[in-house]
C-alpha cells in the first residue's frame, strides 16, 4: 500500500503580504505544488512591490487574486468561495500591519476577508523588524489571535533588512511546509500512539578527536518519524548525527552519541511508549578504554574493543510493538530472519546495502519486510513511501 500524501489534493490559500521576505513565498508555493496541493495565491497590494503575480501564477497554474473586485476566477465572489473550500489558509509573510488587521477583523483586503470567511485552520508566518516584533502591540495582537485553529510559525533570529541580527525573519519554506503537515496530522490513525524512533549512526570515541561510526545518514529514521507525526503519533526521535539539522515540527528530538547513551534514553521513555522503531545503525563495538588525550599516530597500534548492548533485544516490555532493521551485505533473508527471531520483533525490515541506489545515504530503499507468518519483498522505492508501508503493518499489532 502506498500511503496518500497528507497534502495531496488539499486546497491551500497562500496569502502574501508586503515584506521583503515575500520572495520566500515563491519557494513555498513551489513546495506545496510539488506535494500535490491546489494552491491559490492572494497578494496584498503592497506585496507587489517585492514580487510579481506571474511568479505565482506560473508556479501554481492558478490566477492570482490581488483585490476584492478582480474576478480572477470563475467563482461568484473569489475570496468567499475560496475561503469556504480551503483546507488551510497560510499567510507568509505576515507583516505587523496584517497581524493587527487580523486581530481587529479589519477586512480591507481579500486576505483578511478570506480568513474571516473560513472555518479552516490559519497558519501565520510573521516577518518584520526585530523591535517591531517585540513591541507591546504586536505581542498583544499575536496573543489575541492564538486559538485552537490559528497557528504561528517563527519568526526566526537572523540578519534582517534593517541590518540588525534579531528575531524577525520569516520561517524558511521547508519549516512552514512541516508546520502545515503537522496541522493536517492532528487527527489520524496513530493519534493515540506514543512512539520512539531511533536514527543515525552512533559514535564510539577513541580519543577526543577520533571515533568509530558507520555510514548511516539517518534518512530512514527521519522518514519514519515524519510519517508517524503525519499520522498523529506523539513521536520522540532518539538520534545520533543526522544528515541535516533541520528539525521537523511536532517531533521531540533527543540527541545522543554512543550506544550506551541511546539505550539509557530509550529505557527512560520505554514504559510510557507503545511502539519503538529502531532505524538507527548502532555500533556493535566500543573502545574498551577511551584515551583522554589525542593519540599520536605511532601510539595507535591496537584498539581493544568490547561489545555494545543489543538494545532492541534487551527490551522485553510485553505490550510494546518492536520494529527492527537489518542492514546486510549478503544472505539478506536468512540474516534478517535470524535477527527477527533473536530480537523478538513484531516486524523486521531488511535491506541489502550493496544494492544500487538503496541503503545508507540514499533517498530510496529496496527492502524485505518479515513478520511471523509473512515475508514481503518490496521494489525499490522512496524511503518516505516505505515508512508508511511499515506503519500500515505496525498498526496491526497495536492494541
Amino acid at each position: 500500500m502506498t500511503y496518500k500524501n497528507i497534502i495531496k489534493n488539499k486546497n491551500i490559500i497562500l496569502g502574501v503580504t508586503g515584506s521583503i521576505a515575500a520572495y520566500k513565498s515563491i519557494f513555498l508555493a513551489s513546495l506545496l505544488v510539488k506535494e500535490g496541493a491546489n494552491v491559490q495565491v492572494i497578494m496584498s497590494q503592497s506585496s507587489k512591490e517585492f514580487v510579481g503575480e506571474s511568479s505565482f501564477s506560473g508556479m501554481t497554474h492558478n490566477s492570482v487574486i490581488t483585490g476584492y473586485y478582480g474576478e480572477k476566477t470563475n467563482l461568484n465572489i473569489d475570496h468567499i468561495e475560496l475561503a469556504k473550500k480551503a483546507d488551510i489558509i497560510v499567510i507568509a509573510p505576515a507583516t505587523a500591519n496584517t497581524i493587527a488587521k487580523l486581530a481587529l477583523g479589519i477586512s480591507d483586503s481579500p486576505i483578511i476577508g478570506s480568513v474571516l470567511a473560513t472555518s479552516a485552520p490559519i497558519l501565520i508566518a510573521p516577518a518584520m523588524d526585530g523591535e517591531m516584533y517585540k513591541s507591546k502591540q504586536v505581542t498583544e495582537n499575536i496573543t489575541k489571535l492564538l486559538d485552537d485553529k490559528t497557528f504561528f510559525t517563527g519568526p526566526a533570529k537572523g540578519r534582517l533588512a534593517s541590518g540588525i541580527n534579531e528575531k524577525g525573519r520569516m520561517s524558511e519554506p521547508e519549516e512552514i511546509l512541516d508546520k502545515i503537515k503537522y496541522i493536517f496530522s492532528k487527527k489520524n490513525d496513530y493519534k493515540n500512539v506514543k512512539s520512539i524512533v531511533t536514527a543515525g549512526g552512533t559514535r564510539e570515541a577513541i580519543d577526543p578527536v577520533r571515533f568509530i561510526t558507520n555510514k548511516s545518514s539517518g534518512k530512514m529514521g527521519i522518514a519514519i518519524a515524519e510519517a508517524l507525526r503525519d499520522r498523529g503519533s506523539n513521536v520522540t526521535m532518539i538520534h545520533s548525527n543526522l544528515y541535516k539539522n533541520h528539525k521537523i515540527e511536532g517531533i521531540d528530538y533527543v540527541k545522543i552519541q554512543t550506544a550506551e547513551e541511546m539505550k539509557t534514553e530509550i529505557f527512560n521513555k520505554i514504559e510510557d511508549s507503545d511502539l519503538i522503531i529502531m532505524a538507527a545503525a548502532v555500533a556493535d563495538f566500543r573502545v574498551k578504554t577511551i584515551n583522554r588525550n589525542k593519540l599520536k599516530k605511532d601510539q595507535i597500534t591496537n584498539l581493544y574493543l568490547e561489545k555494545n548492548p543489543d538494545i532492541l533485544k534487551s527490551i522485553n516490555k510485553s505490550n510494546i510493538v518492536k520494529v527492527g532493521f537489518a542492514a546486510e551485505s549478503e544472505n539478506l533473508l536468512e540474516n534478517a530472519k535470524e535477527k527477527f527471531i533473536s530480537k523478538n520483533c513484531n516486524i523486521m525490515v531488511g535491506n541489502d546495502i550493496t544494492e544500487e541506489n538503496s541503503g545508507f545515504g540514499s533517498d530510496q530503499n529496496k527492502a524485505i519486510i518479515i513478520e511471523k507468518n509473512n515475508v514481503e519483498k518490496l521494489p525499490l522505492m522512496e524511503k518516505t513511501t516505505l515508512a508508511h508501508i511499515i506503519l500500515d503493518k505496525a498498526k496491526n499489532y497495536l492494541s
